[in-house]
């Protein structure tokens, strides 16, 4: 493939009372792109998902409450806010019917939206999808805490608690402290380098679930009758088999990449690519 032919355009947009940060990449069918978190930013897809923007254009923009679209205290900050914020971005940006591209948390709230306005939904791809249902998101949070646990990881810790880079070179130390926070989403955590950094909103995190507490979409999904992919690293500690599950249930092909956890455009961005550029829409 080659690159994208257009530059980024960066706006602010106004939705419900709030402004989101957006930015859009590419020319052509357009596809909406929801991180990962909950209260992350999309800056941490980059720049792999720009890959995409070839023939399309991608639609990426930061979630209420985290990254470049803050709120006050005040505001809600629970799913029912983001389905909404969602489907004001579909309506002004004359989306309906929708292509998704939802990336882990991205990929529940795809699934929250899809099961609300059903109509509004033409494609649905989902990478790394979290599980539907709350069982399945506490497995997961358990299959991650033992990878964070494991030896290599817990030494390389107290090896930068203990040595004196935070003092000698405060950029170095806040860049392996992240790539150590996140390594166990990764087969190979020495690949945490290539993740673009990114933080977490700890209030809206917190919204987010609590609002979801004691969740099971699975009744729902299977009414849903759209086109739908589902991509997922083998060894993803989101467990395989709910990927697999919401799959069955929506009627989606699922792609199995080998060789990947949970970061599939950061560990094997060939075979991202190739998963979903044929299923996306495309002008070419």
């Amino acid at each position: 493939m080659t690159g994208a032919t257009a530059s980024a355009i960066d706006e602010r947009v106004t939705v419900n009372g709030i402004e989101l940060f957006t930015r859009t990449m590419g020319v052509g069918p357009d596809v909406l792109v929801l991180h990962g978190g909950p209260a992350a930013h999309h800056d941490y897809l980059l720049p792999q998902f720009d890959k995409l923007a070839v023939g399309r254009r991608l639609r990426y923009y930061d979630q209420r409450g985290g990254g470049r679209s803050p709120v006050g205290r005040d505001v809600p900050l629970g799913w029912q806010e983001h389905v909404a914020d969602l489907r004001a971005l579909i309506t002004k940006w004359g989306l309906e019917p929708a292509t998704l591209l939802g990336y882990s948390w991205g990929g529940l709230l795809a699934l929250l939206f899809a099961t609300e306005h059903p109509t509004q939904i033409g494609r649905l791809a989902l990478v790394s999808p979290a599980p539907s249902y709350a069982a399945g998101q506490r497995d997961y949070e358990r299959r991650f805490a033992a990878r964070m646990a494991r030896p290599e990881i817990t030494q390389a810790r107290r090896e930068l608690r203990a040595s004196d880079l935070r003092a000698r070179d405060p950029a170095a130390y806040r860049q392996r402290a992240f790539e150590l926070a996140v390594a166990g989403y990764f087969r190979d955590p020495s690949q945490a380098r290539s993740l673009t950094p990114f933080r977490i909103t700890s209030r809206t995190h917190r919204a987010v679930w609590a609002s979801l507490a004691g969740f099971d979409l699975r009744d729902r999904l299977a009414s849903l009758g759209v086109p739908a992919l589902v991509v997922h690293g083998r060894d993803d500690p989101i467990p395989l088999s709910t990927a697999r599950e919401t799959a069955n249930l929506i009627g989606a092909r699922l792609t199995v990449l080998e060789d990947c956890s949970h970061v599939p455009h950061v560990e094997n961005p060939h075979a991202f690519v190739a998963a979903l550029d044929e299923f996306l829409p495309s002008a070419r």
